[in-house]
């Protein structure tokens, strides 16, 4: 004989029952469970764990900022690349090939390096409307604070200090980078540019030495012309003609005066970057071997001395524009020592044990109440087979 099929009703008064049933039989063996979990889950952070260590660099040196805003986004957005010249040349420190890896990534850099200035957005809003200096604050660099993974304590602390070293060698080898690259531009286009001055000049100043002539020989025929004029007036103007001679004659004279005043700034422009030239012929090479940019000064600074060693000192024109990279040079060494420390050691701390020990609980809990409702499920099946 057919059984009547159960109500839904029925089915749902059944279930709610059971799950009363089960949690009253089963509260203790869950509860075991989860407290094993979370020991074994705290076990293994104790265990297997990795270390994190904070290192703060202080962006000020007597009030000299070392990275603003600006210059800090388009570093952070090129040490990534800089990292991967590196670890693929194969160029990376002994020890830190896998460290100059995870540097490639420029999620890595958002993550684990936060600037912090000196005031907050929130800061921005309530303080907007009492100075225009506030807008500076607010994008003004107070420190940077680095973080850096490692398997034991020591390790972390030697990848955190790696990579601070490295956000100062390499940012230093960025900005003398864009310094050569200046210069190698400034050595072309600025060449053509004076070589086709001095050629317009030099035209110029040989009518204005024809028309100085023509004037003298004026002069000669006519000398009663001799009184010179108060009147001002611009001997290029259409009037000026009618000016005395001796006055035109003055006036023509000056101009050539000032040529040939250009002509020699030109020529000692050139002579400058001549010795720009010298300088960028061994730098550049220098720029290839290392990416330590500290270093890297160092280098260009010895090749400074030595080009200035071989200028007479009674030349300073010469001696202006290796006085004006001397100054770059030395900027940018003191902006990534001096200006760019930390008055700290970086500290190191277990990271994830609240993370690993929930995990442990959780994970234990849900594996627990799976097999007990596998076990309430196998023996309904079983005794409803039984009937």
């Amino acid at each position: 004989m057919k059984k009547d099929p159960v109500s839904p009703a029925s089915l749902d008064e059944i279930s709610l029952l059971d799950i009363i049933n089960f949690l009253q039989e089963s509260w203790k063996k869950l509860a075991i469970a989860s407290i094993v979990g979370a020991v074994l889950g705290f076990a293994g952070w104790f265990t297997l764990g990795s270390y994190q260590a904070e290192y703060v660099l202080l962006n000020n040196n007597n009030n000299s900022y070392a990275l603003d805003l600006v210059s800090w986004k388009t570093i952070q957005k090129s040490l990534p690349n800089l990292a991967a010249q590196i670890e693929d040349e194969g160029k990376a420190p002994e020890g830190q090939a896998m460290l100059y890896k995870a540097l490639e990534n420029e999620q890595w850099w958002q993550k684990n390096v936060t600037p912090s200035y000196a005031l907050s957005k929130a800061d921005t809003k309530d303080l907007a409307a009492i100075s225009k200096d506030l807008d500076l604050a607010s994008t003004t660099i107070l420190s940077l604070t680095i973080k850096a993974d490692g398997a034991t304590k020591e390790n972390s602390i030697e990848n955190v200090r790696a990579v601070a070293n490295f956000i100062r060698a390499g940012s230093a080898y960025l900005q003398l980078r864009n310094i050569l690259n200046s210069y190698e531009t400034e050595t072309i286009s600025t060449v053509a540019d004076l070589q086709k001055r001095i050629t317009t000049t030099e035209i110029e100043m040989g009518y204005q030495v024809q028309r100085a002539k023509a004037l003298e020989d004026l002069h000669k025929r006519f000398p009663g012309g001799n009184n010179a004029s108060n009147q001002v007036v611009d001997p290029k103007d259409s009037g000026a003609k009618y000016l005395p001679l001796a006055t035109q004659i003055i006036a023509v004279n000056n101009d050539i005066n000032v040529s040939k005043e250009a002509l020699q700034r030109y020529k000692d422009r050139l002579v400058q970057i001549s010795q720009i030239k010298i300088f960028l012929d061994e730098a550049i090479p220098l720029t290839e071997k290392t990416f330590d940019g500290i270093i890297l000064g160092d280098e260009l600074m010895a090749v400074e001395t030595k080009l200035r060693a071989k200028i007479p000192k009674d030349d300073i024109k010469q001696q202006e524009v290796l006085d004006q990279l001397r100054t770059q040079l030395l900027s940018v060494k003191s902006r990534f020592t001096k200006s760019l420390d930390a008055n700290t050691a970086p500290t190191s701390t277990k990271k994830g044990m609240i993370k690993t020990t929930a995990g442990g609980l959780a994970g234990a809990f849900f594996l627990t109440l799976l097999v007990l409702l596998g076990q309430r499920v196998w023996r309904t099946v079983k005794s409803g087979s039984a009937k």
